[in-house]
């Protein structure tokens, strides 16, 4: 049964039991894919379902040209789709979510999108737009910074409040680099309104967190022969999620503490936690995986001998960097998270933890690197991650098939690898990503020590030799 408005009555699986016609929009997030609509989302549709929150219904924006296709899945399902947690056990529980009640696709036409975040009901605007998504350099009109300071002109100029922005990606500080962002770019725009910002629009940090895979068609597939739902763009994640918000809005926010979010007058030790244990720690894993012939994550992290190996870098090198963090079991979140990534249900792919690492090592690893450099703490398995990202970008496998390497540096990258093979300084001495890293002895020793043992005797033995203490302390 195809997935819309109209055959939802007559949908068997869990869904929602609010009316949607009622909800009006009080959220416009821009960046609506599989992340998005298994977190955020998915909150929004629980408040809903208790029957809060009718005026904080979300209207997705995009703003690529990759986005076309999910305004087409929107429309096509009145912005339905399903989410189906993948239990450990093989059981899945599928729902319903029907918290996006629009979809706006900017570059057919931008002005409704300026217009919708200058209306007064709309009093959040999120955003899921990567690690890589905050660079104003190149940004115009057309950008999520272009089409949101327009509007708060607008709302502005007409004596309305400022929204909230908040940003749900993957950095260190994300609302605090958001903010630097959008005032950089009303400054360089809109100068007076740079200072009205300042002044108006709140910018608080989030933690969020959920493992979430790409869709691939089995997903699909099964979601139509095993629940009769034809479901164009579903989306499969882990069971387990975790908001953590900074309590900090410019008018007024859901009642998301009713629904399980953490509001917290500092998220920032929550982001530490996650960003350099569970983040870094699919850093510390997917590149040796990849190179030992692994292509699912829970595969690689059901081995004893990479399992150790997250284990010894989340407790010598990442524990020692974080802050005490209320309410959290550490040990226990270190446990579960290896755990998680071991969750044969979800099928997560290495090759998806593999992609944009210029992003991704730079915000999540090489600041608990360079934490532990000044502190004296260990740097040997960062540092092999490290390495074990410089032989996977050489975009040749151990058995010498290629590698394709999807980073937004790959052009300069990869030859940069391969020339490690003459100059095996040549990766790291790329201060643009790694700043002065390889005029640090301690971490240079260590590098070379495990670049050198990936190249001699694989990844496999690598790691073997880590967990029996070989290598420079």
């Amino acid at each position: 049964m195809k997935l819309n408005n109209a055959s939802l009555a007559e949908i068997s699986i869990a869904k929602p039991t609010y009316d949607r016609s009622e909800i009006g929009v009080g959220i416009v997030h821009f960046g609506v894919g599989g992340f998005h609509r298994a977190h955020q989302a998915m909150y929004v549709d629980r408040l809903l379902e208790m029957g809060l929150a009718k005026e904080w219904g979300i209207c997705g924006v995009g703003v690529l040209p990759g986005d076309r296709k999910m305004a087409k899945v929107m429309a096509d399902q009145d912005g339905l789709y399903t989410l189906i947690a993948m239990n450990p056990d093989g059981t899945r529980d599928p729902r319903v979510i029907g918290s996006i009640v629009d979809y706006l696709f900017a570059p057919d036409d931008p002005e409704a999108v300026i217009e919708l975040i200058a209306a007064p009901s709309t009093r959040i605007v999120s955003l899921t737009i990567t690690e890589g998504g905050y660079a104003i350099d190149e940004a115009g009109p057309d950008s999520v910074f272009g089409l949101v300071t327009d509007a708060l002109a607008r709302r502005k100029e007409r004596g309305v409040p400022s929204p909230t922005i908040v940003s749900c990606d993957n950095i260190e500080g994300n609302g605090d680099v958001a903010r630097e962002a959008f005032t950089a770019y009303a400054e360089k725009t809109h100068p007076e309104l740079a200072d009205w910002m300042k002044a108006n629009t709140r910018f608080p940090n989030s933690m969020v967190d959920r493992i979430t895979p790409v869709t691939t068609p089995d997903v699909i597939e099964n979601l139509a022969a095993d629940f009769e739902v034809e479901d164009e763009w579903p989306v499969a994640a882990e069971p387990f999620t975790a908001w953590v918000l900074d309590d900090d809005f410019s008018d007024g926010r859901p009642p998301y503490e009713d629904v399980g979010v953490l509001l917290v007058e500092d998220v920032t030790p929550y982001e530490l936690m996650k960003l350099r244990i569970l983040n870094a720690g699919h850093q510390a894993l997917c590149y040796f995986a990849y190179l030992a012939g692994y292509r699912l994550v829970a595969d690689a992290a059901g081995n004893p001998l990479f399992a150790e190996f997250l284990l010894d870098y989340m407790d010598s090198e990442a524990t020692p960097t974080l802050k005490p963090v209320p309410g959290i079991d550490l040990p226990e979140f270190k446990r579960t998270a290896i755990e998680r990534f071991a969750n044969p249900s979800v099928r997560d792919t290495v090759v998806r933890l593999c992609f944009g690492s210029s992003d991704r090592i730079p915000q999540w690893l090489l600041p608990v690197v360079r934490e532990n450099l000044e502190s004296g703490e260990p740097v040997r398995l960062s540092a092999a991650t490290v390495a074990s990202w410089a032989r996977y970008a050489e975009g040749v496998d151990e058995q010498g098939q290629p590698i394709e390497v999807q980073d937004q540096l790959a052009e300069s990258l990869v030859p940069i690898a391969k020339s490690q093979l003459e100059n095996p300084l040549a990766f790291i001495e790329n201060t643009a990503v790694f700043g002065d890293l390889a005029q640090q002895p301690r971490f240079v020793e260590a590098y070379l020590w495990a670049l050198d043992s990936l190249h001699d005797v694989g990844a496999r033995a690598t790691l073997e030799a880590l967990a029996a203490g070989k290598g420079p302390r």
